[in-house]
């Protein structure tokens, strides 16, 4: 890794640091100057902040989580952002210590899936609870006591019970599997993956959670929903090694290694979130072999860092299994059976058929350093104006906010193609940029260095442009006279 992109992913993750630290804590004491819109924290602020990262671990006082209501519960997957991107920082010096390569490409892409899962949650904000209300209003046949410590624990096994099975299910049931495989897409295995998610899975999933609206408290489910994925973020490593005897009853990075790893006897095990005792009981637990190395990523690569490319790619692909089935009962089995399965064979297809994958070249182009600082700089933007349209006093449904959310997934968009060194990314950018500085004064107040940015940026992709097309010029110029010199040299000869 050069200096220039190892600096950038410190700084990529710096600013993602201070963002999370903006967007998640408003309301502490921070004194702004209008004229210079400097910010002035305090140390006890920056502590305070700190103390939710016993969250990452399910460390917490149970009486200060339990709430009657569930608009009382509080967004905790936004408090654990800053201590959880502390960690990444974190993880980055220890790999760098290892001499272990950390992509500025395959970052940036796990990322770019958070920025985009996390507008989802903004867009469709508690939407997706609802149904689980109206279940336990309506349907409940036991009624738990909100503020007893037996609901509290009762919840969190349950809770990570279900997980279990919507993450077999996941894995499974091939329509299913077309939303998860986003998370499994990455060939790295680091913390960031953990941040990789599809931004339709949650709406399948949830469906296999609503048993538990007939006697769990919808606000303590909200509560334990939201610390059981927070939970998994910290399992996404390579830096932590055996646990000792933590490992025979709770899921850790040594066995989710081998639930991200595309080896043949990594497939389809360790699906466990916070415990890992489901996986014991129902036959799907696996212990990583010291002597085999685990290779990470889907059995076949996506080759692409394009994130709307990982979000819709699979989803293609099943529908053209779908259509190449003769009968309609063959083209359910494609929907609801395994990711493996074809006519004649069991329901999750034959290890025999399966592809061992048992080495691989990582998908990973080379790109200028002017555009490995180009990307940073604008996915900083990116994050920038994510803040705008996550924060409480925006009206999602202005102009302004929709300008704001397009243009982000515009820019994702973009430097995904860039890594990918697409023919297109170039006059995409260009494009992006231009109508960016045509609409951002229009219906939106932008930051004056922002604009003075994206002024250089769209200077860049000119000077770029023109640079392309005086090297083609050059190049063609240069070919027809050694073709002239060559037929010059055969009539000569002749």
């Amino acid at each position: 890794m050069t200096k220039t992109e190892s600096d950038g992913v410190i700084a990529l993750h710096w600013v993602c640091f201070v963002s999370s630290f903006n967007r998640n804590y408003l309301n502490i004491k921070v004194q702004r100057t209008i004229a210079s819109n400097e910010m002035n924290i305090s140390k006890a602020d920056l502590i305070d902040q700190l103390k939710h990262t016993g969250k990452l671990w399910y460390l917490v006082n149970p009486y200060e989580t339990i709430f009657e209501f569930p608009h009382e519960v509080p967004d905790y997957q936004q408090q654990v952002w800053l201590p959880f991107l502390v960690l990444i920082v974190f993880e980055h010096i220890i790999l760098a210590f290892k001499k272990k390569r950390f992509r500025l490409n395959d970052q940036v892409t796990s990322l770019s899936q958070w920025i985009l899962q996390e507008t989802s949650r903004t867009l469709f904000r508690g939407a997706e609870y609802y149904a689980y209300i109206v279940i336990y209003e309506r349907c409940r046949w036991w009624n738990l006591p909100w503020n007893s410590l037996w609901t509290w624990c009762i919840t969190a096994v349950g809770v990570d019970f279900c997980y279990y099975w919507v993450h077999r299910s996941n894995h499974e049931i091939h329509f299913l599997w077309a939303q998860h495989q986003v998370h499994h897409s990455s060939e790295e295995f680091n913390l960031a993956v953990g941040l990789r998610q599809s931004i339709l899975q949650h709406w399948c999933n949830f469906m296999l959670y609503l048993p538990l609206a007939l006697f769990i408290p919808p606000s303590h489910f909200i509560v334990h929903n939201q610390f059981n994925l927070i939970y998994q973020l910290w399992i996404h490593t390579t830096v932590i090694d055996d646990l000792g005897p933590f490992e025979l009853i709770f899921n850790t990075p040594k066995h989710h290694r081998v639930h991200h790893g595309c080896n043949l006897y990594c497939l389809d095990k360790n699906y466990g979130g916070v415990l890992i005792i489901w996986d014991k009981l129902f036959g799907t637990f696996v212990r990583e072999k010291e002597k085999e190395e685990i290779i990470y990523g889907l059995v076949v690569s996506a080759q692409s860092f394009n994130p709307l490319y990982l979000q819709t790619f699979y989803t293609a692909e099943l529908f053209k299994k779908i259509t190449r089935m003769s009968t309609f009962m063959d083209k359910l089995g494609v929907i609801w059976k395994g990711p493996s399965w074809f006519p004649g064979i069991p329901r999750l297809g034959l290890d025999k058929y399966k592809i061992n994958v048992t080495s691989r070249i990582k998908y990973d182009n080379y790109i200028p350093q002017w555009q490995n600082i180009y990307v940073i700089i604008h996915f900083c933007l990116v994050v920038y104006h994510h803040l705008q349209i996550y924060e409480e006093t925006q009206d999602l449904r202005t102009i302004s906010s929709g300008f704001i959310v397009i243009n982000n997934l515009l820019a994702l968009t973009t430097i995904g193609l860039l890594f990918d060194k697409s023919k297109y990314a170039g006059i995409l950018e260009f494009i992006r940029c231009l109508i960016y500085l045509s609409f951002s004064k229009i219906y939106c107040s932008i930051n004056l260095y922002i604009y003075y940015v994206y002024v250089t940026s769209f200077c860049i992709w000119i000077l770029h442009f023109l640079h392309t097309v005086k090297s083609n010029f050059i190049t063609v110029a240069r070919y027809r006279n050694q073709t002239n010199v060559t037929e010059h040299d055969e009539n000569i000869y002749t």
